[in-house]
């Protein structure tokens, strides 16, 4: 299972599973109650709310975006288990990987809740501004880029042998940008409120850190790849410092879709509202021919887009309790 990251969120998002199955409105609505305890306004108003109302456009704020995947990821692994679908292996994208690891059972939902609101209006609070910009460059050549600006811009995610994003100072990342662009290497700066993975982080660790420190954490029951290293881990997530420094680090995915090859896995089931990572796939493994299923695409009635892709995988071999 792939766990799909910031940027994903679509109005409306989970309102036609709900409708559907029991399965799903049971944990999304458990999901929904939590983090109403910790939110100044109810999340499903938010994520629901009429499009082009005020109301929606709190969705794009990160203090309710960081929660509105959460609940809709944790909903649809609960959905794809209800039919019997059990992942062997797990990998998120930032958020994502909050998710992934509460689904693990490396914190409860009630921890991870508390969690991921922290982590959402904490990044929320930060002054506005910054920049993302992705890079149709190798890892090599954006690092020696950045180098000379260290203090200010830092890689925030390796997708693929050639894209890499970079976040930080919003003159610095755009200096570091125009070079690349003038040499005509594809760029394209990211609509985001903050700049994620980056210096700019540095300000909310410290308090992250306390919230980290009251969680309880176990060992993963289901494998899973880290964001930080790109690779299987057992007891690294199981630590409060490993949360502050995934805040801040870069999202390692390219080399977290080769952990996850090298492993096996040869179908990838994006559980989010857009298949975004699956776009990423088969630029980080040319030579392999995967099985690539989304739960969910923008613009299809949901109810009908997850039957197709469970269809799909029972079509491929995959076990599916009917």
């Amino acid at each position: 299972l792939l766990f799909t990251g910031q940027g994903a969120q679509t109005p409306g998002m989970g309102r036609g599973l709900c409708a559907a199955w029991p399965a799903f409105r049971e944990a999304f609505d458990r999901c929904v109650a939590l983090f109403d305890r910790e939110l100044d306004r109810p999340l499903r108003e938010v994520m629901w709310a009429e499009a082009g109302s005020a109301e929606s456009l709190l969705l794009d704020q990160t203090a309710f975006t960081q929660p509105a995947l959460f609940a809709v990821e944790y909903a649809l692994t609960a959905l794809w288990r209800s039919w019997g679908v059990e992942p062997e292996l797990l990998v998120g994208h930032s958020i994502g990987e909050l998710v992934a690891a509460c689904v693990a059972g490396v914190f409860s939902l009630e921890d991870g809740v508390r969690l991921v609101a922290a982590r959402g209006r904490l990044m929320q609070g930060l002054s506005a501004g910054g920049a993302m910009v992705s890079l149709g460059a190798p890892e090599a050549e954006v690092t020696a880029a950045v180098a000379p600006h260290a203090a200010w811009v830092s890689i925030a995610a390796v997708n693929g042998p050639e894209q890499v994003v970079i976040a930080g100072v919003e003159q610095a990342v755009q200096a570091i940008a125009a070079g690349f662009a003038a040499r005509g290497v594809r760029t394209k700066r990211l609509h985001v409120s903050h700049a994620f993975h980056s210096p700019l982080m540095e300000p909310m660790l410290e308090e992250f850190g306390r919230v980290a420190a009251s969680v309880t954490y176990r060992r993963p029951s289901v494998s899973l790849v880290s964001n930080l290293s790109g690779k299987v881990v057992t007891d690294e997530l199981s630590a409060p410092g490993y949360w502050v420094r995934h805040v801040r680090e870069a999202v390692r995915f390219a080399d977290g879709v080769k952990a996850l090859h090298e492993a096996g896995a040869g179908t990838f089931l994006e559980v989010g509202p857009k298949p975004t990572l699956l776009g990423l796939l088969p630029a980080c493994l040319p030579e392999a021919e995967p099985t690539l299923l989304a739960s969910l695409r923008a613009g299809r009635e949901e109810a009908a887009g997850v039957l197709e892709a469970l269809g799909r995988l029972w079509a491929g071999g995959g076990s599916v309790s009917w």
